[in-house]
Parts: C-alpha cells; structure tokens; sequence
C-alpha cells in the first residue's frame, strides 16, 4: 500500500512539519525540515500523494485573494487570503508562503500527486465547525477520533495539521475529496476517514 505524505508549511526558521502515513498507521513524523529535506523524504517515501498545507498560487495581480479562499469562507470555514504574488514577495508577513510556494515548484514533475489542502477545512467536515472551542484541544480530539495508531502522545498543532494533510492526501487518492478551486477538502466526516 502506497503512503501518504502532509506537509504544515512555516517560514525559513520554522520550516516544515511532515506526517507520513499508511492506511492505519502514522509512519513518521518529522519537525523542523528545509525544503531539500522534504524533497528528499518524498524521494525515499514515495508517497502516492503529498499534500501540502499552503497555497500553491498567489492571487492574480491586483487582488487580495484567491476565488478559491473566497468559495472556501462561503462553504466550509475561514481561511487567510493569499494576496498578489508582488505582495507576498514584497512583505516578510508572507514568508511562509514564499517557502510553500518554493516546495510546490521543488516537487513539480514528480511521480507523486501533490495537492494543496487546507487542514483547517479538513477538521471542519470532519469534527463539524470548531465555535468556541480553542483550536488545539478541537484538532486534539479530532485526531484520536481518526482511528490512526502510531502516534506521538503530544502533538502540537503543526504536527496535527501535517497529520490531517496527509490524511486528506490518503482520503484523495481514494476519490473522497472535492475541489474548491486549488484547495482539496474531504467529502466525508470522520467516521469515513477510518
């Protein structure tokens, strides 16, 4: 059974947090990675699907979001725009987004599928809306519900995100996503996911 790879993008300093996993079992779980080192877990892993937590384009010029993050708001939960691509490079606040970007390209015509995903949408169909909840103790629960064994007794929330990427990039290769735009989301709740 081919694995799953999710990847939590972060700036320079941060870096990436991956999750790998297989049908029922986190395999890896890896914190702190530069874009040279993803590629290279990608080439060992050889995951069916790498999904990818960040925008994989910027807005057209002019604009200060993607129609993408505008359906998304309207349909399943809030997102941060991405702006124009003179906006993100022109402003250290995108930083993050400049490193995704840059793993986007550094994967391109690989023989594994690479999408983008937005976990918080993810943990929305699968848990219902988070309300008033703190985030880390709504994604804390939405992760022992998955049904995954192997893992860590404490995550923190990067780690979650990069888990429920790869799990949507499992849920992916299965058909059980939709597209809203560029952004992969499950089609299903989490008893489906298991």
């Amino acid at each position: 059974m081919d694995p799953w790879l999710g990847v939590d993008v972060g700036g320079e300093r941060k870096g990436f947090d991956v999750a790998l996993i297989n049908g029922r079992r986190l395999l890896a779980l890896e914190s702190r990675l530069d874009r040279t080192s993803v590629a290279e877990l990608v080439d060992r892993a050889r995951p069916a699907v790498v999904a990818i937590d960040g925008p994989r384009c910027c807005a057209q010029p002019g604009r200060t979001s993607r129609d993408c993050e505008r359906e998304l708001v309207r349909s399943i939960c809030g997102i941060r725009w991405t702006p124009d691509e003179l906006t993100v490079h022109g402003s250290e606040h995108y930083a993050w987004v400049v490193q995704g970007l840059a793993l986007f390209e550094a994967l391109a015509g690989g023989a594994e599928e690479v999408i983008e995903v937005f976990p918080t949408a993810s943990w929305t169909r699968w848990l219902g809306k988070r309300g008033s909840r703190a985030r880390a103790a709504w994604t804390r629960d939405g992760l022992s519900a998955l049904g995954l064994g192997g893992l860590p007794r404490r995550t923190n929330q990067d780690q979650r995100d990069a888990i429920a990427a790869a799990v949507t990039a499992r849920l992916h290769d299965r058909g059980l996503t939709e597209a809203i735009g560029e952004i992969v989301v499950p089609l299903c709740d989490q008893d489906a996911v298991r």
